[in-house]
């Protein structure tokens, strides 16, 4: 198996309508019942985000996103797929469970 994230792409958090938010946990069920899941979760908007970087002798810490953009990640999923067609099959009906655009990237090291 192949580990992969799908990130919801958005322009705003917590707007999924009732009809999204159930296509969405039915979308999960399936994940689980395919030994898909591994893992989802939505995120605060950009601005609850922290930058941290101690990559010196003096951290540096800021509140807000790293960039600024008109869109974010709002959401995700962690799954396991045993190639890359299932993966992107599975990242298609994730953008139409949630009716956002999604991006499929793989987890390093397979």
């Amino acid at each position: 198996m192949i580990r992969y994230i799908i990130s919801v792409i958005d322009s705003a958090t917590g707007t999924a309508t009732p009809a999204e938010m159930g296509a969405i946990d039915a979308f999960n069920d399936t994940l689980v019942a395919d030994n898909h899941w591994v893992l989802a979760g939505g995120l605060a908007n950009p601005s609850a985000a922290w930058v941290i970087d101690a990559r010196t002798s003096e951290t540096l810490i800021s509140q807000g996103p790293l960039a600024e953009s008109d869109v974010f990640v709002s959401g995700f999923w962690v799954i396991d797929a045993p190639s890359l067609e299932v993966a992107r099959g599975l990242a298609t009906e994730a953008s139409k469970s949630c009716n956002r655009m999604v991006e499929l990237r793989p987890f390093l090291g397979g």
